[in-house]
């Protein structure tokens, strides 16, 4: 090619699809504290920090092209127990331990990286990945 790619700013969303709406909300506000920002029959987006958006969509409700006033949307899907983290302070890992538990979503597994950061595994409803991992993981984190 020799058009040089433009620079990437950043990973704006993350996808995931779930079987039941309504519990899938619930376990990302009342667990993990996360605010909607849009919502319908269809999905939720969630604001996950600074240019970083969770879309939470109904399972079969993404196979079809969707039109709207401003272009159209192609279909996608995901199938399967699929995993994304979400970045957290190093200093509050213990307390989302504590209320993973008391929320009664055991952690699966933890894991020390290399560089410094730490990750704690659960799951959510859908039996997705959840991870929440610090500072340290990778090396532009």
């Amino acid at each position: 090619m020799e058009t040089p790619a433009p620079k990437i700013d950043g990973c704006l969303e993350t996808a995931l699809y779930v079987d039941d709406l309504a519990r899938a909300s619930r376990f990302y506000e009342e667990v993990l504290g996360l605010s909607p920002m849009f919502a319908d029959q269809r999905l939720i987006a969630y604001d996950c920090g600074p240019r970083s958006v969770l879309l939470l969509f109904a399972r079969g409700t993404t196979g079809e092209t969707v039109v709207l006033p401003g272009g159209e949307i192609p279909p996608h899907e995901g199938r399967g127990r699929l995993h994304f983290a979400l970045a957290i302070q190093g200093d509050d890992l213990s307390l989302w331990e504590r209320r993973l538990a008391e929320a009664g979503a055991p952690v699966e597994a933890r894991m020390d990286w290399p560089r410094g950061g730490r990750s704690l595994y659960f799951r959510d409803p859908d039996g997705n990945l959840v991870e929440l991992a610090t500072p340290g993981i990778w090396k532009n984190y």
